[in-house]
């Protein structure tokens, strides 16, 4: 098949990206790994030792990312409806969060044990059309915290992705009636041009 011109514009500006290279040079999954490390270099979110549930987790590199940072005495439980490579130390669960029965399989596997913190990167399957997009993203960003709710531990953490929009704003308000701290970063490994933006909530108050 043809490429368009848009799609080869697309893929040269992909194959060109210092943190692709940087990604493929570490045989890292992708570049999304730099996101969480430049936002652990600012907030010092993983600890040796944590627990933490990574949604949305594939390809894998912020499971890989966290994993390292946690330690043999930390855990990290990924989950996904694609499925991945699996990073050594990582429990995975391949499903979508979304059904009620995968979130149930998700709390069996944590069982009594709380969370530091929880990690989202997820998105819907973009259309293209923010009208269309930023709600299916929001949804998502609400999923995580109702999640984050019933697992966090007294000052934990809620790290996730939303695209900047309509929404957000009374969002952001009911987080900060439950964390401590809310903020948004955006990490330099993502891209400018997009919407992409990282909501951090710290100190969960139960």
């Amino acid at each position: 098949m043809k490429r368009t011109k848009s799609s080869a514009r697309w893929l040269d500006r992909h194959f060109s990206d210092p943190y692709v290279l940087q990604a493929q040079a570490r045989g890292l999954p992708s570049r999304a790994a730099f996101k969480l490390e430049e936002i652990q270099q600012r907030d010092r979110l993983l600890r040796p030792g944590m627990t933490v549930v990574d949604l949305g987790a594939a390809p894998g590199g912020w499971s890989r990312v966290a994993t390292t940072l946690v330690g043999p005495k930390g855990r990290v439980i990924a989950l996904d409806l694609l499925p991945m490579n699996v990073p050594m130390g990582v429990e995975f669960i391949r499903g979508d969060f979304r059904e009620p029965s995968v979130c149930e399989q998700l709390l069996a596997t944590l069982g009594a044990q709380r969370v530091g913190l929880v990690l989202s990167d997820m998105a819907p399957n973009l259309s293209g059309i923010p009208t269309v997009d930023l709600p299916r993203t929001l949804y998502l960003a609400e999923l995580a915290d109702e999640f984050a709710q019933r697992v966090l531990d007294r000052d934990g953490s809620l790290l996730m992705k939303v695209f900047h929009g309509e929404g957000c704003e009374v969002f952001l308000k009911q987080l900060r009636s439950r964390f401590k701290t809310v903020v948004l970063r955006k990490p330099p490994a993502s891209r400018q041009e997009s919407r992409e933006v990282y909501i951090l909530a710290k100190g969960f108050i139960p």
